[in-house]
């Protein structure tokens, strides 16, 4: 029997992160880019152009099903419109497609379960596409938490925000509740990274909101309380100039991710201090975090390991972000659990 090296990929849309992930799936040690699909006519054929020129052997379709009954596809990288998430990951675990489903995996919990029974029943693997969480960086900051050096975590505060513009105004294009907005955006991650260091479970949720005609969010902030007086406080926008950082403080010091989105040639920094000693600052190796998420997918098909997110996680972090919207909408404190 011979034994497979390399993952087989699809990529199921035409979406402007391509030109982040097609580079990612062709330079990983074990995978291959075989095909991408497109509703619209020659979509596929241009991106993979504009994105990968040297790839001509690579299929291009003009129908998402057509790739799905691609028997050389072996998983797909999904990263159609928020709203089609579960409905296309649901599609592609019934054609048993492994699946790389980019953020948000679904606008609701119910929606995740089913993909999670689903997915169980056809024996396939699916993950939600939080690249940033394969950067090495963020085991430093782990590293640097189990060693006790900033004590007992206390707080978390994610801050993640870019000013719009006019390329991106699709993004507001929908309300919240079909997926627009700032939330469904940026927001998963400064819950996502909020959440990371904390071992409990979230008790309540608060948020406030700033929304424009369509109903879609353009800046939120709030605070995810883990009990104990252990806190999160997160805020994103769509109107504020670059950020994409988080701070940790704990009962002896803290830590700080100055740049969580580190683009393949950007230096990490991650800075910490105690109040016994002087502040730190540790410049790191430049990493593809597109790339280390791909090869991580991957060897989880090819070696049947578990992904490092979990569909349960999934389901927590969309669990807040629905009380989080629902807090911002009534103005009320959402209890969870």
């Amino acid at each position: 029997m011979t034994i497979k090296t390399k993952l087989r990929w699809g990529i199921l849309g035409a979406a402007r992160i391509n030109e982040r992930l097609m580079p990612a799936i062709i330079e990983a040690s074990n995978s291959e880019l075989v095909a991408i699909a497109s509703r619209r006519p020659g979509a596929a054929a241009q991106t993979l152009n504009q994105y990968a020129p040297d790839q001509q052997r690579v299929r291009t379709y003009d129908n998402l099903e057509a790739l799905l009954d691609d028997p050389e596809v072996d998983a797909v990288y999904l990263p159609l419109a928020n709203h089609e998430h579960a409905e296309w990951t649901l599609r592609a675990i019934e054609h048993g497609k492994h699946v790389l489903c980019e953020k948000p995996m679904a606008l609701t919990v119910a929606d995740i379960e089913a993909i999670q029974a689903a997915a169980h029943r056809h024996k396939v693997t699916v993950m939600e596409g939080f690249m940033y969480r394969f950067h090495p960086q963020h085991a430093r900051v782990q590293e640097l938490i189990n060693s006790g050096v900033v004590g007992e975590i206390r707080s978390v505060r994610s801050s993640y925000s870019f000013m719009m513009r006019p390329a991106r105004l699709y993004r507001l294009a929908e309300s919240v509740e079909n997926g627009g907005g700032a939330m469904w955006d940026i927001g998963c991650y400064a819950i996502h990274s909020a959440r990371m260091f904390f071992d409990e479970p979230a008790a309540s949720v608060t948020a406030i909101a700033k929304y424009i005609e369509s109903g879609a969010d353009i800046a939120t902030s709030g605070i995810i309380d883990f009990g104990d007086g252990k806190y999160a406080h997160f805020d994103f926008s769509f109107e504020r100039a670059r950020r994409c950082e988080y701070e940790i403080i704990g009962t002896l010091g803290g830590i700080k991710c100055h740049n969580v989105w580190c683009m393949p040639g950007d230096i990490p920094v991650i800075s910490w201090w105690t109040e016994a000693g002087e502040p730190v600052e540790e410049r790191l190796l430049a990493a593809s975090h597109f790339r280390l998420e791909i090869e991580h997918f991957s060897d989880c098909i090819l070696n049947g390991n578990a992904p490092a997110l979990s569909l349960d996680d999934a389901k927590a972090n969309c669990q807040i972000i629905v009380a989080a919207l629902q807090s911002a909408a009534t103005g009320q404190r959402i209890k969870l659990g």
